[in-house]
Parts: structure tokens; sequence; C-alpha cells
């Protein structure tokens, strides 16, 4: 009896020791419990931005700009904001028409060294300051190689670009990604050289980097056609890049880039097969209320309240089927041009302003988060079309510079900064 006792009084001081014993350290990583983003064993919601040409501004190379990368990073970090979208890099040659430059991979497999360096260097900076890159690694528009360049190495024929040859042929012949096995590994190829990367300036496997929120397939990823193969194929290779990633790299959690119903040609069923993929994390949503015609170049701020019921809706169309697969929802791209559809520097961002407020009060609520596109900051565009040696704005090559981009003393920062102190006010994100 007397050592049973004994045995009992062993085994609970060892229970009380686990118990009040020190706690284990949270996961560095964020990832989706309930159908909400977690950080530090916390909830999490959070106002971020679109910065693709962080790495380039990283680099030592053509486009690099330590000094003003550091500046960039320091403002948005004082505004509160951690979570930036990033391009790991364009596909190609440089000196094509609307394409960005320099680019990272010049050929198959063959990469700009100093880019490279560059994207280690970017996380390295994130880190200092607690923020975080989502990652996304092709994109179906011109503006980066993407697609059309990934069929041209392909075989299937030159890349068209939309401003010279026409957006139908183009969506035309991008629609042919979605069954071309061919183009489709040169890309997987691509997406395990940098998913099992290893940061030169770290020696830290980017699987274990804590500046890397997610890697995401692509920029807006689409099939651009209703055919039943097409959206098979296009299926499939969604499906085989989250199964490669999450291999790759079990720590960071996967999205697809998808704009929503928009990019799944309007259609619910394709959207919920996306939706539906293995590893796929969470839910993204793209807006654009002028490109949507809800608001128009000479009535800007006169289509605010149809732009605002427009968005609501497309919205509230997305958050049953986040919530069917416990997805957090994330409009991570959204834009509004200056006021008058003026690309200058003077033009005033009323439209602007009061578009950024009524999105952002979601975050928090139906929202998970919100990545304005995109961050200007300090740069000074020389030439309203993007040409090399440029300042890198947050409009890419193929835009009017200027036109979407916030600058670091447009009267929207302070709505940005407002708005991010708000919701971290909020109750459910203390």
């Amino acid at each position: 009896m007397r050592q049973t006792l004994k045995t009992v009084v062993i085994a609970a001081t060892a229970l009380l020791a686990i118990a009040c014993g020190p706690k284990p350290k949270p996961s560095p990583y964020v990832r989706v419990e309930n159908g909400q983003f977690v950080r530090n064993d916390r909830p999490y919601s959070y106002i971020g931005t679109n910065f693709w040409y962080g790495p380039i501004l990283a680099s030592d190379g053509q486009g690099g700009n330590y000094d003003r990368l550091v500046r960039e990073l320091d403002a948005l970090k004082e505004l509160g904001i951690d979570n930036l979208r990033v391009l790991v890099g364009g596909d190609g040659p440089d000196g094509v028409f609307s394409r960005v430059e320099p680019t990272l991979q010049k050929s198959p497999g063959v990469y700009n060294d100093t880019i490279l360096t560059g994207l280690d260097r970017f996380l390295t900076e994130l880190a200092k300051r607690d923020m975080q890159a989502v990652l996304y690694l092709n994109n179906s528009w011109e503006w980066s190689g993407g697609y059309g360049q990934y069929l041209e190495w392909a075989g299937a024929g030159k890349a068209l670009i939309p401003l010279v040859d026409g957006y139908v042929p183009f969506m035309s012949q991008m629609a042919q990604f979605s069954t071309n096995e061919k183009a489709q590994e040169l890309f997987f190829n691509h997406l395990k050289a940098i998913v099992g990367r290893t940061n030169s300036l770290t020696g830290k496997p980017y699987s274990e980097d804590p500046a890397i929120f997610s890697w995401q397939i692509g920029n807006e990823p689409r099939c651009f056609s209703s055919d039943p193969a097409v959206q098979d194929g296009f299926i499939g290779w969604l499906t085989e890049a989250a199964r490669l990633i999450k291999e790759i790299d079990p720590n960071h959690m996967v999205s697809v880039g998808s704009e929503g119903l928009w990019g799944c040609e309007n259609d619910p069923a394709l959207l919920e097969r996306v939706t539906a993929i293995p590893g796929v994390d969470y839910m993204t949503v793209h807006i654009w209320p002028y490109n949507w015609s809800w608001a128009h170049a000479e009535s800007l701020v006169e289509d605010l309240p149809n732009a605002f019921e427009k968005t609501d809706e497309y919205i509230a169309a997305h958050l049953g089927l986040a919530k069917k697969y416990g997805q957090p929802v994330v409009v991570e791209e959204f834009g509004f041009p200056r006021d008058g559809f003026s690309p200058e520097r003077s033009a005033t961002t009323q439209g602007r302003d009061a578009y950024y407020r009524h999105m952002f009060s979601k975050v928090g609520k139906e929202l998970a988060g919100a990545n304005f596109w995109g961050w200007s900051g300090f740069a000074r565009p020389s030439h309203t079309q993007w040409e090399s040696g440029d300042d890198y704005t947050g409009d890419p090559a193929q835009e009017a510079q200027g036109l979407n981009g916030v600058y670091a003393d447009d009267t929207t920062v302070e709505i940005i900064k407002q708005s991010i102190i708000n919701i971290n006010n909020q109750p459910n994100n203390q």
C-alpha cells in the first residue's frame, strides 16, 4: 500500500511539473486553424501590399537599389504592414516590350544569380523586421513571362503580347498552357529549384524560413477556356504544383493566387474544383472595379456606390465555399485608379481612399487579409510607360506608372495606417 501511494505521488508530481513547466515555443510559421490564420499561436488578420519588385531592388545587379529597399521596408513596417505579396522573378530574356526586367530565369533552369541573391537578401531583410512574403512562382499574364514564356520554350510559338497582338489572341494562346505537358514540366522544374532553395546568405533552407508566409502557384492563374478538357488540365497542373510544394516544404502554406470567380470563367463549379485542391490552405480573391467596369474612368468617385455594392456581392459569393473547405479568404490584390484616371503624382486619390477604407473595413471580419496593389513608395517614375532604368513602382511595366500604385506621400497612406490600427484593436486580434 505504501509503495502504491509513493508511485501515485511520483506520478502526480511529474504531471504537475509538465503542466507548470515551460510551454513549447509557438510555431514560427503561419497556419490555418478553424478557418482562420494563426501566427505565434494567436489569431491573425492583416493589411498588406503588393511589392512585386522587392527581390530586384535587393539585388546587386541591374535594378538593384539596397538603400531604397531599406527605406521602403522601414516605411511599410512603420505603417504596420507586415505582409508583402512578391514576384519570385520574371521569365525569359530582357528587352521584351511590357515585360519587367531584369528577369530571373533567362532560359529553362538558367538563372540570373544576382536576382537569386536578391531574393535571398530580400527574405533576410524581411526577417529583420518580422515581416513576411507571399511568393508567387508563375503568372498567366505577359508582364513577367509566365505562361507565354513557358509555352514559347516548349515550342508552342512566340509568346504574344496583349498590348501588341490583342487580348483575344493572347488569351487564346494562354489557354494552351493547361494542356501543354512540356510547358508545365519546365514550370515544375522551376518550382522545385525555388521552393527547394537554400538562402545563400544565411544558409537557411527556404522551407525553414519564417519570413515566408506562403507559396503561391501563380499570379491570377486562369484556364482561359470553358472547354472541359482544358479545365481538367488546369486543375491537374494546379494540383501537381500544390503537391510538389507541400512535398518539398511541409512547413509553409500554399495558395493558388486565383482571382476567384473572375479567374474561373465565372463558373462556380470550376471555382470549387480550384478550392478543393489538396494542399491549398486559403482562398485568394482579386478585385478590380475599373477593369471590371464597376467604375469608369470619367466618373471614378461618382461610381463608388456601385463599386462598393459589386465588391460586397463578389466577396459574399466566395465566403460560403471558403467556409465549406475551412479556408480563410484574402483579397490579396485590389486596386483603384487615381482621380481622373491620371497616372500623374499630382492627381488626387479621393476615390481610391474611399475604396480602400471600404475594403479594409472587412478585414478581421469577412476577410482574413487584404493586400492592396501596389506599393510605389519613394519611386519617381521618369516615363508613363516603364523603360529600363526607371524606378520600379507598384504598376508593372505594361501599366501606366503611378495609376494604381500608392506613393509614400499619398493621402491613401493615412487610410492604410488608421485601418491597421483599427484591425489591431479588434478583440479577436489581441
